[in-house]
C-alpha cells in the first residue's frame, strides 16, 4: 500500500493529529491521544493502535507495557480531516493508565467533578516500572 493516503490528513504544524479511541460495540470513548504519520502508518500496518507520546516524545504501541492493547476495527477521518476516530476492541477492558475502563471517568455534577467509574486494576500491578 502506498503512503499517499497519509497526505489527506490535515496534520498540525507539530506533525500531530488528535485521535479519539472509541470502543466497538458500546460506542464509549475510551481515550483521546495523538498520532504522527509514523504512528498512523504503523497502526494500519499492524492492526493495533500506536500513538505519539508528547510527554515522552516517542512512538508507543497502546498496551506495550500493560498488555491492554487496542485492536483496530475501523479508522475514520472527520470532515475537516484534522481528527481521527479509531474504533477499537479494548483488550483486557482497561484503556486508562489509572486502571479504569475509560479515561473519561469523571462527570461534572452540580459544579463538582465526581468519579463515576471504579478502578478495575491497581496501576501498580499494571505498570511495574
Amino acid at each position: 500500500m502506498k503512503d499517499n493516503w497519509l497526505n489527506k490528513v490535515n496534520w498540525a504544524q507539530d506533525g500531530l493529529v488528535p485521535v479519539v479511541a472509541q470502543e466497538a460495540g458500546s460506542g464509549r470513548v475510551l481515550t483521546v491521544a495523538w498520532m504522527n504519520r509514523q504512528a498512523l502508518k504503523r497502526t494500519v500496518q499492524t492492526g493495533e493502535v500506536h500513538y505519539w507520546s508528547r510527554s515522552r516524545r516517542k512512538l508507543w504501541r497502546k498496551g506495550e507495557e500493560s498488555g491492554h492493547v487496542q485492536k483496530v476495527k475501523s479508522i475514520r477521518l472527520d470532515c475537516d480531516e484534522d481528527v481521527i476516530l479509531v474504533e477499537v476492541e479494548q483488550v483486557g477492558g482497561i484503556a486508562c493508565h489509572t486502571g479504569r475502563h475509560s479515561c473519561f471517568f469523571q462527570k461534572l455534577d452540580g459544579g463538582e467533578w465526581v468519579t463515576t467509574d471504579p478502578v478495575l486494576k491497581d496501576p501498580k500491578e499494571i505498570y511495574r516500572t
